[in-house]
């Protein structure tokens, strides 16, 4: 088969063309940037596109699709002429979607955990031997690839995403999939740009639950009081199966969780990730792995890759990398971290980056979430607000938001790296947090810096 890429430089969109690749079908595509990683690993598929931009004379009859990144536009003239041919035009989640239809098709969705839950059934259904295809928002050790497609495998995992299926298709990617098997691991208000109050946000779950046929299966965060409201949108006849904290302890460092007589102990820590890892055995019971072995294969599993990722650590001090950017991400992590070291201070820097998180009416927000950090540290970049167009914020406007009179805000990179490079790292973690690069900031080099 031969496919073109509009905008391949995606996260995503690249994953899946070297999937294609892999499965031994032509591949090419354009797009007006690409950066690291996704130009990197595309040179070294021979994927990456001679030169920058968009042309349309790359767009002939005898292609069998094309394929939409998120920010192909409907001027865009490659897809112009794609549509003046006649050809079939995806998106990335309806390719999967056609790619799947006759699959198995299990999705996790959730405002928070959705990529560490898809990651832990990954992990138990190659340390089982189910063959599965699956796409995934977030690198997984052991796992070379975030997208895999093959024709062999009956049974397909998707990360369910509800962020636009593309510039062109309002719909949220993850009603595109069309679950067999769905889990909803937790609500809060996200994407504000999109879904301007959280009544509209929640009508996505409801719909999302009410994909799932009446022969179907809805596994699902019974601690949640939206997520609880939401399944009541499931259709008669749909299996429901919640979920709830398991029993844990904390030895000297180690987590452990409790489903019997012996403790298995973990090499993940947080109340989210015991939560998260009771919905993934749900998940995996109904794909025929029993507890016995789900358990076993979780001993060695250590998370997503920036989901509470260890970058360095000595005896006294340990450096996190983290995702979370959403006020529920933001409390979760930073309480995990203290948990598991009750008795070492802990500095938590958030970069606000997001959309919502730099728009001053969803601040509020924010509130108590770094209440548990000893040295609570905000970093936002001004000319980030400056290229969503939103209004500007200031800085006592962001600690007033946080409630949190500890709480420093920083504007300037270097400032901050200053401060942290300053700190007594004695008996002292550090928790850095962001969906965005802290304006260029090496974080391993910082990691490292502090703990040799």
């Amino acid at each position: 088969m031969r496919y073109h890429f509009i905008a391949i430089g995606g996260n995503v969109m690249h994953n899946l063309a070297i999937a294609l690749c892999r499965k031994g079908d032509k591949v090419t595509g354009s797009d007006d940037e690409i950066f690291e990683p996704s130009r990197g690993r595309l040179a070294s598929f021979g994927l990456l596109p001679e030169r920058e931009g968009w042309d349309p004379d790359r767009i002939d009859p005898g292609l069998d699709a094309v394929i939409l990144g998120m920010h192909a536009r409907e001027d865009n003239p490659e897809l112009i002429r794609a549509r003046q041919l006649n050809l079939t035009v995806f998106s990335f989640p309806e390719f999967l979607y056609a790619h799947a239809g006759d699959k198995k098709r299990v999705v996790i969705g959730g405002s928070h955990g959705k990529t560490s839950i898809t990651a832990m059934v990954l992990h138990v259904l190659n340390a089982s031997g189910i063959p599965c295809d699956y796409m995934i928002g977030a690198p997984v050790r052991g796992l070379e690839d975030t997208v895999r497609l093959t024709d062999d495998s009956r049974l397909m995992l998707f990360e369910g995403d509800e962020y636009l299926t593309s510039a062109l298709d309002k719909r949220p990617k993850f009603h595109v999939y069309r679950p067999d098997i769905a889990l909803i691991s937790g609500i809060a208000w996200d994407h504000i740009n999109v879904f301007p109050t959280f009544e509209c946000y929640l009508e996505q779950f409801r719909i999302f639950a009410g994909l799932i046929p009446s022969d179907g299966t809805l596994v699902y965060n019974a601690e949640d009081a939206q997520v609880r409201d939401v399944v009541l949108s499931a259709r008669e006849g749909v299996k429901m199966i919640p979920y709830r904290m398991p029993a844990y302890r904390i030895d000297h460092g180690i987590t452990s969780i409790l489903p019997g007589d012996e403790p298995i102990p973990l090499k993940v820590f947080g109340r989210h990730n015991l939560i998260n890892l009771e919905g993934a055995r749900m998940v995996c019971r109904e794909l025929g792995v029993d507890d016995g072995d789900f358990y076993g294969a979780m001993r060695t599993f250590d998370g997503a890759a920036r989901r509470l990722e260890l970058l360095a650590a000595n005896g006294q001090t340990a450096v996190f990398f983290d995702f979370a950017h959403a006020p529920s991400k933001l409390k979760a992590t930073v309480e995990a971290v203290k948990e598991q070291y009750p008795d070492r201070l802990l500095v938590a820097c958030i970069e606000l980056h997001t959309f919502s998180s730099l728009s001053g009416h969803f601040l509020s927000h924010y509130a108590n979430t770094m209440a548990m950090a000893d040295h609570p540290l905000v970093y936002y970049n001004p000319h980030a607000i400056q290229l969503k167009r939103l209004p500007e914020i200031h800085p006592e406007q962001v600690r007033e938001a946080f409630n949190n009179p500890a709480l420093k805000v920083y504007t300037d990179a270097k400032r901050l790296l200053n401060d942290l490079l300053g700190f007594n790292w004695n008996k002292t973690n550090l928790l850095m947090m962001s969906s965005g690069d802290f304006g260029g900031m090496d974080v391993p080099a910082l990691a490292k810096k502090i703990t040799t």
